[in-house]
């Protein structure tokens, strides 16, 4: 495997692994509920103006994941979609260069 292939799974687990710790944490001292985060992430202007940020790149993500899928019909590279929306940018970005970059056969 290319090493830029390794450092992009790399990228991918650390940001998959680190986000999750941070949710875990706030779902065990808040409880599971779901809205409740929602509402965190909207407590001052810093952290909406973050959440819109990661909103937007996750979305300019996903119409290019799907744009270069059906260019390239790489249909493994749509599990970077779900990976964006339910972890985030950090895992989702990474995984879909894992992805991508794979050798063409």
């Amino acid at each position: 495997m290319a090493p830029v292939r390794v450092i992009y799974l790399a990228l991918a687990i650390w940001g998959a692994i680190h986000p999750i710790y941070y949710f875990i944490t706030w779902f065990n001292e808040n409880s599971y509920d779901i809205m409740a985060m929602v509402d965190a992430w909207h407590v001052n202007a810093a952290t909406s103006g973050l959440v819109w940020d990661l909103t937007i790149a996750a979305l300019a993500l996903t119409i290019w994941i799907v744009s270069e899928t059906m260019a390239r019909r790489n249909w493994l590279a749509l599990v970077a979609i779900p990976a964006t929306f339910c972890i985030g940018v950090s895992c989702g970005l990474p995984l879909y260069l894992f992805l991508r970059s794979r050798p063409v056969t």
